[in-house]
C-alpha cells in the first residue's frame, strides 16, 4: 500500500461534532440526498480521496473520522463497531439529516452495518464493503497477521500510507501504538454479524474484491442472508431479494485498493439511485 495515492481535488468543508464523548471530526463535500462515507481502519475520510469527486455528483458526501482515526481522538473505551454505530446515529441526530444512506469499507463496513441494523429508521439505503461475517471466513494466514497487530508493529510501519497520514492530521500523533492496540484486540475477538445482517431491514448492496480477505463465496453467503441468490431473477425482477438488497463482486481489486476504485464509485451510486 505504499504507493497508494488517497488525494483528491474535491474541496471539503472540516468541522467537529461532539458525539457521545467524542470529538468527531467530519468533512462535507457537494450538496443533494446526503450519503455518510465510512473509512477502513487506521486510515480516514482520506481513503476515499481519488473516488469523492465521483461520489459528489448531484450528492452531499459527509466522511467522518471514527474513533481515534484521523482527526478524531480516541477516548477512553474499545473500538467496537456497535459502539461507533451509536455515533454515527448521534451524528446524523446532530446534522439533522433525514434517513442519509450510509456507505463503508472494512472497519467503517462494519460500522456501517451496524448503524443500519441498530437504527434502520435512521438510513435510507445501506452499503457495506469488504466486511465479513466471522473471523474464518478468512484465510489462516490472514488471521495469524493480524494476531501481531499492536502497539509494536508501529516501528515497522512507519513507511505506510496508514502511518503518514496518522501522524501529520492526528490530534495526538503518539496514539498510533494505542490504536494498533485497540485494532488489534478487535481482530482477536470472536464475533458472528450472521443475525444483524439477516435482521437488515433497509435496502443493502453488499461488495466485495475479487481478491478480497475474504473469499467471493463469503459474500455470496452474506447475500443469501438477504434472500439473494436463492432463486432467478425473473423477467420483471420478481424474482430478486424481496428487501431490494443487491451483491457485485469488483474485478481486478483487492481489500487494499478497492476504496480507491472508480469500480467502487459507480457501483455505489447506481445502487443508491435505483428503485427497490
Amino acid at each position: 500500500m505504499t504507493g497508494t495515492d488517497w488525494t483528491t481535488d474535491a474541496q471539503g468543508t472540516g468541522q467537529y461534532a461532539e458525539v457521545n464523548g467524542l470529538n468527531m471530526y467530519y468533512e462535507t463535500y457537494g450538496s443533494g440526498r446526503p450519503l455518510i462515507l465510512l473509512h477502513g481502519g487506521l486510515g480516514s475520510n482520506e481513503m476515499f480521496g481519488p473516488v469523492i469527486p465521483a461520489l459528489t455528483e448531484g450528492r452531499q458526501v459527509i466522511a467522518p473520522d471514527l474513533q481515534g482515526h484521523g482527526r478524531t481522538a480516541d477516548i477512553d473505551r474499545p473500538i467496537d463497531i456497535r459502539l461507533m454505530a451509536d455515533d454515527i446515529a448521534a451524528l446524523i441526530d446532530h446534522l439533522g439529516l433525514e434517513k442519509p444512506d450510509v456507505v463503508g469499507y472494512s472497519l467503517g463496513g462494519g460500522t456501517a452495518l451496524m448503524t443500519a441494523a441498530k437504527y434502520p429508521e435512521k438510513v435510507g439505503r445501506l452499503v457495506a464493503a469488504s466486511i465479513y461475517l466471522r473471523p474464518d471466513a478468512v484465510d489462516p494466514a490472514l488471521r495469524a497477521m493480524q494476531g501481531q497487530v499492536n502497539a509494536a508493529a508501529a516501528e515497522f510501519m512507519k513507511d505506510t500510507p496508514m502511518y503518514q497520514l496518522y501522524q501529520r492530521v492526528a490530534p495526538r500523533p503518539e496514539d498510533f501504538g494505542r490504536l494498533l492496540d485497540k485494532l488489534g484486540a478487535v481482530m482477536a475477538e470472536d464475533y458472528d454479524y450472521t443475525e444483524d445482517v439477516r435482521g437488515l431491514q433497509v435496502p443493502t448492496l453488499i461488495i466485495g474484491a475479487d481478491a478480497d480477505q475474504a473469499p467471493p463465496s463469503h459474500y455470496a453467503e452474506i447475500f443469501k442472508l438477504l434472500d439473494g441468490g436463492l432463486r432467478d431473477g425473473g423477467w420483471m425482477n420478481e424474482g430478486r431479494p424481496k428487501g431490494g438488497h443487491a451483491l457485485a463482486i469488483l474485478p481486478g481489486v483487492t481489500h487494499y485498493n478497492i476504496f480507491s476504485s472508480p469500480l467502487l464509485a459507480a457501483t455505489i451510486l447506481t445502487f443508491l439511485t435505483q428503485e427497490s
